[in-house]
């Protein structure tokens, strides 16, 4: 009966979804599917609770919440064909649906009993005979910055996916637009701003965020979209196990709707083993500014051992040596493949929760710069599949913080003390 009530609901969805989009938005479509799928498959199939039996327990029951947010602003722009374009700003809504651990001995303990999910953007960011409708499907992270007992509570929030829905450049339909080379980006996206309670299962959301559209280099143009602004919304709490006690809507068996913080939270654990080393390898792809709009393609790598010190299991600093090779400076001036390698040096900070890491390198290459920059940055994610493998998604720049390549890689860390 559930599954069939679920069934009937979805339908419901598509045919008033199909109402209110055209036919070239059915992307869109989907991605709320997607959204509306996991929700209802977060209640699962549970037996019924005796009301009795858990009045007494705090934080019983599956947290969650719906958020719903705009957004708007300016643009930062580096290039120099679409000021015109981007004069007006740009306008996006998210919608978010998130998981909120309340077991203490989560991982999320030590970060604030911070809270996870997934979501999807919509957005206008200017003209969309040059820029498209842009969509994101992404995942993102809340880590709550003050005490347990404020209603007015701080946070931070960034969110990583996939940006489509793009209009890429194209020499003879869209040559203005040298912001986005392809129909696909990553999508990043960084809020700060506060949360405050309304109510039981209300709170309102506001601050200020960043959000970038890149391919890194894979496609040309690529000077990318910036976009600082404000944003306002509401957070919707609620108990996936309130329909398994009384679903009855005028009931006055109510669990808990959201997740209380506990007064303190446990600190931060120490490693027997601080210190280790690790070797990792990575590949991309590239175009060069002449390359826009063919197929003209040149292959990256780099090979790293990075040594790392973690003070805790939430903080670390990182040093070690890199190997680039860089396939599209097509043996520099001296047509030499030799010149396509260069060496390094970089030091980073590592801030790791569950299985991954949020990692910031910077560092200098030694020797010839083949028209580069010796300043690179290295914005990564790591996943630790086990103690001794791991694979990273991360973005080289060059000249500072201009994009050279994007790197996917798989690493091994076989020494620990």
């Amino acid at each position: 009966m559930n599954l069939l009530f679920q069934t009937s609901n979805m339908l419901i969805l598509i045919k008033y979804l199909k109402s209110i989009f055209s036919y070239k938005d059915y992307y869109s479509i989907w991605m709320i599917i997607l959204l509306f799928g996991i929700v209802q498959l977060s209640f699962g199939q549970r037996n019924s609770i005796s009301f009795d039996s858990i009045n007494s327990k705090e934080n019983f029951g599956r947290f969650k919440y719906i958020e719903l947010k705009g957004h708007s602003g300016m643009h930062i722009y580096t290039g120099g064909g679409l000021t015109d374009e981007i004069d007006s700003g740009y306008s996006s809504f998210d919608l978010r649906f998130g998981w909120q651990p309340s077991n203490e001995e989560s991982w999320t303990n030590p970060y604030g009993f911070s809270s996870y999910g997934v979501g999807w953007y919509s957005g206008f960011v200017g003209d969309p005979k040059v820029f498209g409708k842009p969509n994101a499907l992404f995942g993102f992270i809340n880590f709550p910055l003050s005490k347990y007992s404020k209603r007015n509570v701080m946070e931070i929030s960034p969110a990583l996916g996939l940006t489509y829905n793009l209009e890429p450049f194209d020499a003879e339909n869209n040559p203005l637009n040298d912001a986005i080379g392809a129909r696909m980006a990553v999508y990043f996206s960084l809020h700060y701003g506060g949360t405050y309670r309304i109510n039981r299962e209300m709170d309102l959301i506001y601050g200020i965020d960043f959000t970038h559209f890149s391919n890194g280099r894979t496609y040309q143009p690529n000077y990318g979209l910036n976009m600082f602004g404000f944003n306002l919304g509401f957070r919707y709490h609620y108990n996936a196990d309130q329909h398994l006690v009384n679903n009855d809507p005028y009931t006055s068996e109510l669990l808990q709707s959201r997740f209380k913080r506990p007064k303190s939270r446990s600190r931060v654990k120490n490693f027997d083993k601080a210190n280790s080393f690790s070797f990792h390898a990575a590949i991309g792809t590239v175009q060069n500014d002449e390359d826009a709009g063919t197929s003209n393609r040149y292959n990256t790598f780099s090979g790293v051992m990075d040594y790392r010190h973690k003070f805790d299991e939430m903080h670390g600093l990182t040093t070690g040596l890199d190997l680039f090779y860089d396939g599209s400076l097509k043996g520099g001036n001296t047509g030499e493949t030799s010149n396509n390698y260069s060496y390094g040096i970089h030091v980073g900070y590592d801030l790791m929760f569950w299985r991954m890491a949020l990692r910031v390198q910077m560092g200098t290459t030694l020797g010839s710069e083949n028209g580069k920059n010796s300043n690179f940055i290295r914005p990564g994610l790591q996943y630790n599949i086990n103690d001794w493998l791991h694979t990273q998604v991360a973005l080289k720049t060059k000249n500072g913080a201009v994009a050279d390549w994007v790197e996917f890689g798989i690493g091994i860390t076989p020494f620990k003390w």
